[in-house]
């Protein structure tokens, strides 16, 4: 079985050289992210290259759609894609930009302008129990994205439906383009807003693989309510002078910059294997 530890430190090597050659790109989110993203899909979602168009497949949306890179690395090393499409990221007339894009195999929607993939996520999860179908939908956002409100709306109506086939996960790194979290605008109290509207909260470390399967399958097993799972991150985690830095939520790598990170990241994936 695959070390998905060492996986993400491996994947975060494909990010940082993804986004240095295109001089574009969101490292800070994309590593804060990237966990629990490897958890879904080499754990939980019932998705594959060749069921991709079936309709009882596992739906998920990168709501948080900046950080891109992250979902484009995971979803090549599962076969979605060949890998080096991701050569031509965000180069003129790819298809492989910098938000999700539905003309890409794996990806469900467009996404990227904040707010909207839980309300969308609600309305696929409300088709499925109307249809009888047994698939989960999934989605991730930022934690500086659940200022919109159209998220709350969404929160609203998954509580209102008891859509215990919803599971949200909130990358909760506390920093944002601006600063942190709680100065641009304070979200302290997340447990008590998603349960006021009716949500099963679970906490992770988000950036632990094990600690996220553990989640997800509490999620699974909840009954009569969604669940949103608060994953407790490190903006940036896996490259030590990156972590923690509101700059690198865009920020584009010196050469320098970059060949240290490649350093520090190879060093912790071949640890990761020993």
């Amino acid at each position: 079985m695959e070390n998905l530890k060492a996986l993400s430190f491996e994947l975060r090597k494909d990010i940082i050289d993804m986004i240095y050659k295109a001089k574009t790109g969101h490292i800070g989110g994309d590593f804060s992210v990237l966990d629990i993203l490897i958890t879904l899909y080499y754990k939980h979602l019932n998705i594959s290259p060749e069921t991709a168009e079936d309709p009882n497949r596992d739906r998920f949306i990168l709501s948080k759609g900046h950080s891109v890179e992250a979902l484009y690395s995971v979803l090549a090393k599962k076969g979605f894609f060949p890998k080096s499409d991701l050569e031509t990221y965000s180069q003129f007339k790819s298809k492989y930009i910098g938000h999700p894009n539905n003309k890409i195999n794996g990806i469900e929607m467009n996404s990227g302008s904040l707010g909207h993939g839980l309300s969308v996520c609600v309305g696929m999860a409300l088709a499925a129990k109307m249809n009888g179908a047994t698939y989960r939908v999934y989605t991730v956002m930022g934690d500086g994205e659940l200022a919109e409100g159209s998220v709350w709306e969404g929160a609203m109506a998954g509580g209102h439906y008891k859509l215990d086939n919803l599971t949200a996960i909130v990358d909760r790194n506390r920093l944002q383009i601006s600063g942190t979290t709680e100065e641009v605008m304070t979200q302290d109290n997340l447990d008590e807003r998603f349960q006021s509207f009716g949500w099963n909260v679970i906490h992770a470390n988000g950036n632990n693989i094990d600690a996220l399967d553990e989640a997800f399958q509490i999620a699974k097993a909840t009954k009569e309510k969604p669940t949103v799972i608060i994953a407790d991150t490190t903006k940036g985690y896996g490259v030590s002078f990156i972590e923690n830095s509101a700059p690198w939520h865009h920020k584009i790598p010196s050469q320098e910059e970059y060949q240290k990170a490649i350093t520090e990241l190879e060093q912790r994936r071949l640890a990761a294997n020993e």
